[in-house]
């Protein structure tokens, strides 16, 4: 089981799941390939020069740079392997969530509600093997790092926008707004503090009749067992949790 998997939470299910491209690796440790190349030419020229003399500390000095250029290079290049391994990009019926470290795991996640768009971008070598940069756009400053050289990104944001479609689609069904609402007498999200402080709501006056709370609608009996029983198979599939279930079913009851 993967790091991911220990983080679900009730009724949360991985949808889609995928690493970087091998070509990640290549690009990665790109200097640390060069460095190797030039460590093994080093070799074959030492190897050709007189052990006696100046040659042979010129040979010397030679031969300790190409075992520094070449061992300091696969343990880089081990690195960047462990690094490609430990990296994973992780799609549930819930969020999107980045998993990353190699000796310390952390896990980064933005909610599918809160992602507004995702950019793809491909270079020439990027669409001939299938690799690119996929960025995801939330409403917080704070969202999902960029995903780097990810495997078949425009697989993935696919699914990631068909996976947020069924999440809004399944809580609209169980009477959940999409977004949060604005609450009442709160500061308008146009107003800046470049533009100097907010203005006071003003008072209600004392002459405006206050409006009666409605009464509660009642409902019929078998009304209530169906939206309880369809409030049920969301929560089982995941797309609401048991707390959201527990407080639409007092709701609903209410109304008996």
């Amino acid at each position: 089981m993967g790091y991911a998997d220990g983080s679900l939470s009730t009724g949360e299910r991985i949808t889609y799941r995928t690493r970087q491209h091998p070509a990640a690796v290549v690009l990665g440790a790109r200097w640390t390939i060069i460095a190797v190349g030039i460590a093994t030419l080093l070799f074959l020229i030492g190897g050709n020069l007189d052990p006696d003399g100046l040659s042979g500390s010129l040979r010397q000095s030679i031969g300790w740079l190409t075992a520094l250029l070449f061992f300091g290079g696969l343990v880089v290049f081990a690195w960047t392997g462990l690094r490609y391994f430990s990296l994973e990009y992780v799609l549930t019926n819930r969020r999107v969530i980045l998993v990353e470290g190699v000796l310390n795991r952390s896990a980064t996640d933005s909610s599918l509600e809160k992602i507004n768009d995702a950019v793809v971008s491909q270079s020439v070598l990027g669409r001939m093997f299938d690799y690119g940069d996929l960025t995801v756009a939330t409403a917080s400053d704070s969202g999902i790092t960029p995903m780097r050289t990810v495997r078949s990104p425009i697989v993935f944001k696919k699914a990631m926008f068909d996976a947020k479609h069924e999440h809004e689609v399944d809580r609209e069904r169980a009477g959940w707004p999409t977004s949060p609402p604005i609450r009442e007498g709160a500061t308008s999200p146009a107003w800046t503090a470049s533009m100097g402080p907010a203005p006071e709501s003003a008072p209600t006056p004392a002459s405006v009749p206050i409006p009666a709370v409605p009464p509660v609608v009642k409902a019929h009996p078998d009304e209530v067992a169906r939206r309880l029983a369809g409030l049920a198979d969301l929560r089982d599939r995941g797309a609401i949790s048991p707390e959201e279930y527990d407080a639409k079913k007092v709701q609903l009851l209410a109304r008996l």
